[in-house]
């Protein structure tokens, strides 16, 4: 599926910029749909970039009725993914758990269950007893309530990657990876070009999915995508005997710390507030006191387990943790799906989706026109999401 070796193709009708799981995603869903001449272009190799992460987690439980539906939607489609497009993402649906502490956190996450269960999703506020039988390292003290929804879960990014990119490839899609997007050529309000580190491509559409590299991409269109990177970071215990029961996705609202399963141990992350901006995405242990400070109140257990190994990649982050999905009003071929603020994994099946009837200018089955770019600069509504990790 690699072309880095030799020259990318001179026209396309669609160019996918981001060989990620949202890039794939579309590419895959254009391909079933009959479009022909779709080229992806990826810097580095596919999934190397934000959807690199171990494992991601997939849930339906927000507080905006647009995320809810695109989780939904996913969720359905990485049940089915065995048969379409035909792969294993080892899915595990043990349901998200989320831990809250105060008042105002439950008053928030049950109205977001009324509008989930009105959108068919099964979630349901619960007491703090049930929380720690469904988590039995949970500690109950200073609990007001947990949601719980069965189910979302956890699957593996870099299968979901590979098996929507070799769907797409045997319907003919083309995968230019170690290929620098270097700059587009526009005439008017459209991009008439891509050009590469391994050539110039004319095109017909493009589409960028450039995760937390788009703001640039977008400026090379003059096209403003809000998007900053943010380093995440993660750990996996060492194998742990007795083997940890199974457990759901259970995150302590409040700290932002999280664990679940991972092969024979568990792995931690928590969204360090004093993170800075940039691309940097080395591995540094030290936000594991952190961690470690919140699970002696939440889950004790946890706070002296020894830690193997670890990892760090990048949240595409927008100013209302919102994603950026539609077509340009200026340039009305470029199309983007970015900005998912760590929700890309989860909803890149339903984007895929959308992402393909925006460019055979066919209604999605849902109305994605609040989560266009032009929010931020028209002074339209912006909805910011609650259930942020």
């Amino acid at each position: 599926m690699s072309s880095s070796s030799r020259r990318v193709p001179s026209t396309a009708d669609v160019v996918i910029i981001g060989g990620g799981v949202m890039g794939t995603s579309i590419a895959f869903h254009l391909a079933e749909a009959g479009v022909r001449r779709i080229v992806v272009i990826e810097r580095g190799e596919l999934g190397g970039g934000s959807s690199g992460k171990p494992i991601g987690g997939v849930r339906a439980q927000f507080s905006d009725p647009l995320n809810i539906a695109l989780g939904s939607r996913s969720l359905r489609a990485w049940r089915d993914f065995g048969q379409r497009p035909g792969a294993d993402v080892r899915l595990d649906q043990v349901g998200y758990l989320f831990l809250l502490t105060s008042a105002e956190q439950a008053a928030d996450f049950e109205s977001g269950i009324r509008i989930q269960n009105e959108l068919g999703v099964p979630s349901r506020m619960i007491g703090t007893r049930e929380a720690q039988q469904l988590c039995p390292y949970v500690s109950t003290d200073g609990l007001v309530a947990a949601a719980y929804s069965p189910d979302d879960g956890h699957a593996r990014p870099g299968l979901a990657v590979r098996g929507y990119a070799r769907a797409a490839a045997r319907a003919g899609a083309v995968f230019a990876t170690h290929t620098a997007v270097t700059g587009l050529d526009t005439t008017g309000d459209r991009v008439t070009a891509v050009h590469t580190a391994h050539g110039r491509i004319s095109c017909a559409t493009v589409i960028c999915a450039a995760g937390a590299w788009s703001a640039e991409i977008g400026d090379m269109a003059g096209v403003h995508l809000p998007v900053r990177p943010v380093r995440r970071q993660l750990a996996f215990t060492a194998p742990l005997a007795p083997p940890a029961p199974r457990i759901p996705f259970t995150i302590d609202f409040a700290s932002t710390a999280y664990f679940h399963n991972s092969d024979d141990g568990l792995l931690f992350g928590l969204a360090d507030p004093g993170q800075a901006e940039g691309f940097d995405t080395t591995w540094t242990p030290d936000w594991l006191e952190l961690f470690r400070a919140a699970a002696r109140r939440r889950a004790p257990a946890l706070a002296d387990m020894e830690t193997t190994s670890g990892w760090a990649g990048l949240y595409e982050v927008t100013p209302d943790r919102n994603a950026l999905i539609g077509r340009s009003g200026a340039v009305h071929n470029f199309l983007y799906a970015t900005g998912f603020s760590g929700h890309g994994f989860l909803q890149a099946p339903a984007v895929g989706e959308i992402m393909r009837d925006l460019h055979l200018e066919r209604a999605p089955f849902v109305d994605v026109t609040p989560f266009s770019a032009d929010r931020f600069t028209t002074g339209a509504a912006v909805r910011p999401e609650i259930h942020v990790v």
